[in-house]
């Protein structure tokens, strides 16, 4: 079974990369949003809607890799300036490693400039896809700000959970999906 993780800042191309690739390869697409979008009408974003929606990514994480089929895309974002973003993704794969110790982890990191990420932010699928991003003022300014805040792209040599064969950054600033999934494949063999 293969995991490929898809992480880096928001509407830098995750999802759509992530759709792309799943059409190459046969892959599950499951986005992060699947969840959020889920339990954001039932209970507000606070410690116990955040809580319930990582449960549920955890449960299907452990479905999934019990399930034989050949593998899942999962897409995020990652505050490489939080400790406790690290731990997270350090547990999601290693309950993977533990439900499917054949598991081949793979993680691609998307960049883009703000200027892209911000026009990519509006795009129809995007939308289509995220109804929270709806609201494109509100949306605009949190991914103005969450780039200002934090830290959404990885320092050379800071993801070490995976082997360095098993990693690829790519900056899609000027990249299609297609032309992403693309590398990914070739990259990794998929």
């Amino acid at each position: 079974m293969k995991f490929v993780l898809i992480v880096g800042p928001q509407a830098v191309g995750k999802m759509t990369v992530g759709q792309a690739l799943a059409a190459r390869t046969g892959l599950k697409l499951f986005h992060n949003h699947e969840t959020i979008e889920m339990v954001r009408p039932l209970l507000p974003l606070d410690n116990n809607g955040w809580t319930l929606i990582q449960e549920l990514r955890e449960s299907v994480f452990r479905y999934f890799a019990r399930s034989g089929q050949e593998g899942m895309i999962y897409t995020g974002l990652w505050y490489f300036d939080q400790p406790w973003d690290h731990l997270y993704y350090k547990g999601i794969l290693d309950l993977w490693r533990e439900e499917c110790p054949e598991v081949e982890i793979y993680i691609v990191e998307l960049e883009a400039c703000l200027e892209e990420r911000l026009r990519r932010n509006g795009t129809e699928n995007r939308l289509a896809h995220k109804p929270s991003k709806r609201d494109i003022a509100w949306s605009q300014g949190d991914v103005r700000k969450s780039t200002e805040e934090h830290r959404l792209n990885s320092e050379p040599g800071e993801i070490t959970m995976v082997e360095e064969t098993n990693y690829l950054r790519i900056d899609n600033t000027r990249v299609s999906a297609e032309d992403a999934a693309g590398m990914i494949c070739e990259r990794f063999g998929l």
